[in-house]
């Protein structure tokens, strides 16, 4: 089996648009959740968002090219420009050589709400736009990169709710590990348009305090109301270990477990027992112990019974050993289809830096969190090995353990 190391990434997110941006945010704390002015216009229960400015592609991109982009392709793009950059890999590598990509990617709305009131208003689907199809298609990510950068490997959206990202840095694993291909772009994205939350605000989902954004997001505190939606994408290559070494790329971590699992009840019932088996999973394919583990980067979105699941399962696996236990929602809010593959980014950075991201607006504990080792504050400290969760409706879990290159 060959050795998976993670060679570049890149980032497009409300804490930061570059690795060093989202490097200080985590360290310092800062929170990038703010209100929508429209959503409180439309009659939003909870306008509270995660706040991501639209890229400017003019200059960067030719417009043939743009006009097929949906909005989670833009923010896709951006982060995959600075990814193939830190990798090494340009213009001449891509077409010399195959690169797959596995990208997670579970909704298109904006993109299929505005063809629809076109069509309703003009009665003219001609008037529809060039762009239009390739833009609302769930695979609208995948189809876009792979043309825009020219990747002949594997090509697959992963359409798996809240773990859609996580689940194609997994995939990605698995077939380069098993030599199915050398080089592996994987991701996930998520648009932050209104059109993309109304179906969630009308579930109660979202948290209320609006009067204070940056303190809205509490994972595992006792007085959480609700997550705060969010989005941008995250990027990350993965690369065959003797492939990376040979082209002389530089090696940020390794990616050495992954575990999966499918809870098969309620279709919004979270389960602990599922969130278990996929860490032990996770655990079992890297070859360690709960107790090698340094540090948690929780699945935890700042909901009543999600977080509670969670931390039933984490004090199960990691009750004797107790390792730092974050989540990085705390401040991001919950990135949806990108999360799984931002959280595993973001807890790559603080393995490179040594220190564990805190738990922001954690104060009170529950009777579930007070069993966990959870960072309040900003921890400094090695990790030589990480678990990332992600969990998502439908009962999908997936869970992956990354290691420090020494």
């Amino acid at each position: 089996m060959k050795r998976v190391v993670i060679t570049g990434m890149g980032i497009y997110s409300c804490i930061g648009k570059s690795l060093d941006e989202v490097r200080d945010s985590l360290h310092e704390g800062r929170s990038g959740i703010g209100v929508d002015p429209l959503r409180v216009q439309l009659g939003y229960r909870s306008p509270l968002t995660g706040v991501v400015a639209p890229p400017v592609l003019k200059g960067l991109l030719d417009r043939r090219l743009r006009v097929g982009l949906a909005e989670e392709g833009e923010y896709a793009y951006m982060a995959t420009l600075d990814a193939f950059r830190a990798a090494g890999i340009d213009a001449g590598y891509l077409e010399e050589n195959e690169v797959g990509i596995f990208y997670g990617n579970d909704s298109s709305a904006k993109a299929v709400i505005e063809a629809n009131n076109v069509l309703v208003e003009k009665k003219d689907t001609m008037l529809l736009g060039s762009g239009a199809i390739f833009q609302s298609m769930n695979s609208t990510v995948t189809m876009n990169l792979s043309t825009i950068f020219k990747l002949r490997g594997v090509n697959m959206t992963i359409s798996a709710a809240c773990a859609s990202g996580s689940h194609s840095i997994g995939l990605g694993y698995m077939f380069i590990k098993q030599g199915l291909q050398e080089v592996v772009l994987c991701g996930g994205a998520q648009e932050t348009n209104y059109y993309s939350m109304g179906s969630f605000d009308a579930l109660s989902a979202f948290s209320t305090r609006v009067g204070e954004p940056a303190r809205a997001s509490r994972p595992f505190d006792a007085g959480r109301d609700g997550l705060i939606p969010s989005g941008g994408a995250a990027s990350l290559v993965l690369e065959d270990y003797e492939h990376a070494v040979r082209r002389g790329a530089p090696i940020l971590a390794e990616v050495v477990g992954y575990g999966f699992s499918s809870n098969g009840k309620q279709i919004s019932q979270p389960s602990a027992e599922g969130c278990v088996i996929a860490m032990e999973r996770a655990l079992k394919d890297a070859g360690v112990t709960p107790a090698a583990i340094d540090y948690v980067n929780a699945h935890a979105t700042s909901t009543p019974q999600g977080d509670a699941f969670e931390a039933i399962a984490l004090d199960r696996l990691f009750g004797g050993s107790r390792p730092l236990i974050s989540s990085t929602k705390s401040m991001t809010g919950h990135e949806c289809w990108m999360a799984g593959a931002s959280e595993v980014l973001y807890s790559v950075l603080m393995m490179r830096d040594s220190f564990v991201a805190p738990n922001i607006n954690f104060e009170t504990p529950d009777e579930y969190s007070c069993k966990l080792n959870i960072a309040p504050r900003t921890v400094n400290k090695n990790i030589d090995l990480l678990l990332s969760n992600s969990f998502g409706f439908g009962g999908t879990n997936s869970a992956l353990v990354v290691k420090k290159i020494k």
